[in-house]
């Protein structure tokens, strides 16, 4: 086979497999259950999703509730009840409310409690006020918890399907970040 022949059969591979790499990832029909580190869908019915820069104009605008829903541990207690144990420090957006666990696709009770719980006090039950949910980039936590959040009702819900990991990348700041408490 010649170079340039080799070069085209070579890109004409590279293409294709670039086609199957942008494929949209379908909407499931309900939460995903597994494998949260993964490419998401590009739009959540209910939703607005959100770029770095609408975000910035979202945040300046009408000040919505920043929700980071990344994953951390969670151990007994001196009390009997549960705390939060970060397996690594957490970086989030300033001004965000760091609420752990809430994006599985399958919460236990006891977070689910949590989550309605502080959805309700955040927002002074005000079913309209703006959140807006996000993880890390191709995590499924933040699409699962705004999902959850228009099911409970509310309706101005956003999804930042970048992340701290977006956010960082767009030279924005990160502040430590603590979990909220149980």
């Amino acid at each position: 086979m010649s170079l340039s022949r080799l070069s085209v059969a070579l890109l004409l591979s590279l293409g294709s497999t670039i086609a199957v790499a942008a494929e949209p990832v379908p909407l499931p029909d309900g939460y995903r259950l597994q494998h949260y580190r993964a490419p998401t869908p590009a739009k959540l019915p209910g939703a607005t999703v959100l770029d770095s820069q609408t975000l910035q104009a979202l945040i300046a605008i009408h000040h919505p509730l920043l929700l980071d829903v990344m994953a951390a541990n969670r151990v007994p207690d001196a009390a009997g009840g549960s705390r939060w144990v970060p397996a690594t420090p957490r970086r989030d957006l300033p001004g965000s409310v760091w609420l752990p666990n809430v994006g599985y696709g399958e919460l236990e009770p006891a977070i689910e409690q949590y989550f309605r719980r502080q959805l309700e006090r955040l927002s002074g039950g005000d079913l309209d006020r703006p959140l807006v949910f996000y993880c890390l980039r191709d995590c499924w936590m933040s699409w699962n918890a705004a999902r959850r959040a228009l099911s409970y009702g509310y309706r101005a819900v956003y999804w930042y399907p970048d992340g701290s990991d977006g956010w960082q990348e767009a030279g924005l700041p990160l502040v430590d970040a603590v979990p909220a408490p149980l």
